[in-house]
């Protein structure tokens, strides 16, 4: 179930994230590592602000079935937070965000 979107244009370590990434989002809401589905996209370009930095970013984003509460869900957000610079190459100047939200009513797997 948990659904993983990461946005990055750091140079990051893609499968060592998510291998580490998905034991900690099972542990923190209560799911399987099995469940866990991360893909990755990465950021061709991106302007922050004027655009008058050359700015990069990793953005995760978790989309989980409801009920966890607010606080579940952001102590998964820092705790993603925590994990990702470990995966970086180079983590000065890099934004990082992450947000974990619920899936809509309309989601479906088979």
């Amino acid at each position: 179930m948990p659904q993983i979107t990461v946005d990055y244009s750091a140079p990051l370590d893609r499968r060592g994230f998510a291998l580490a990434l998905h034991p900690l989002v099972a542990e923190t809401v209560d799911t399987t590592v099995e469940a866990c589905k991360t893909r990755f996209r990465e950021v061709e370009e991106l302007v922050v602000a004027d655009g008058a930095t050359d700015d990069v970013l990793v953005h995760v984003e978790i989309a989980l079935l409801p009920g966890r509460t607010d606080e579940v869900k952001a102590k998964l957000a820092e705790a993603v937070l925590d994990l990702l610079p470990d995966y970086l190459k180079a983590a000065d100047g890099v934004r990082l965000t992450a947000e974990i939200r619920d899936l809509d009513p309309s989601y479906r797997k088979r």
